[in-house]
């Protein structure tokens, strides 16, 4: 006879399945943009928000959203100057953000904050206003991917021909930078700081080679996204393992499958 799951698990599934699809689109324009760093930079800058939001006793996604958002800003800025490479720029944000942000939340709070959490994710422990969260701020995301979706593609494509085409590649690229900023902030409470950009490229690195068009590669990583946490979700619930990184993990699995299958066809 079945047996409705426990709530907190409904919960887990919702906010995953609801993640998948926002993160989907995102996830294709990184792989195609190669901006993977530029998504690990932000996540690292998300840690800062969590310190922000413990010193001042406010919401920690809103505060981990200001940190992220901040962080593209920032990035943007940088991205106007010549006298660095932008992966330097990288390099050097994405290790200061990580350990500034780990050093503050020791500070503020001591020993006793559970970094763990943070880093890795406690998808079990999504509440309903976390869902609130997911599902308010990722219609925005989602709605605001499909408006960009066209100049970001074209971008992708060949940014010569889009910005002769009257494209503005660095409003795009900074509306762009924003909505990652956003989902990864959104995206940590499920599978931490350290795995977000994970749950954004591995999806879309899986669809790719079977996929015909640009939107047949989002849609396709929508589904493999749903599978992984599907699939996570009940590896973690029968083996005690931890949920953010067993959803990843099967994520992973789903991709290697794909990679070798057509590579076989190829061959």
């Amino acid at each position: 006879m079945f047996e409705w799951p426990e709530p907190f698990v409904v919960r887990a599934l919702l906010a995953g399945l609801g993640l998948a699809i926002v993160a989907a689109p995102l996830g294709c324009i990184v792989v195609w943009r190669r901006m993977a760093y530029v998504g690990e930079t932000l996540a690292q800058s998300s840690l800062l928000g969590v310190a922000l939001g413990l010193a001042l006793n406010i919401d920690l996604t809103l505060a981990v959203i200001f940190a992220a958002v901040a962080a593209a800003c920032v990035l943007i800025a940088f991205g106007q100057q010549k006298l660095l490479a932008l992966d330097s720029v990288l390099g050097l944000m994405h290790h200061a953000a990580l350990a500034l942000g780990i050093v503050a939340i020791a500070v503020l709070k001591g020993p006793s904050i559970d970094l763990m959490g943070y880093l890795f994710g406690d998808v079990f422990a999504v509440t309903s206003g976390d869902l609130i969260w997911i599902y308010c701020g990722g219609a925005l995301v989602l709605g605001a991917t499909i408006m960009l979706w066209r100049p970001l593609l074209r971008l992708s494509l060949h940014e010569d021909l889009a910005t002769a085409e009257g494209i503005n590649p660095r409003l795009s690229r900074a509306a762009f930078d924003i909505l990652l900023a956003v989902t990864i902030a959104v995206a940590m409470k499920i599978v931490g700081i350290l795995l977000v950009m994970a749950f954004l490229i591995v999806p879309a690195v899986a669809a790719r080679p079977v996929a015909s068009t640009p939107e047949r590669m989002a849609v396709i990583a929508a589904g493999v996204a749903s599978v992984g946490v599907i699939g996570g979700l009940l590896l973690s619930l029968h083996t005690d393992s931890p949920g953010g990184p067993s959803i990843v993990l099967a994520m992973c699995l789903i991709a290697i499958i794909s990679l070798l299958a057509t590579g076989r066809r190829s061959g």
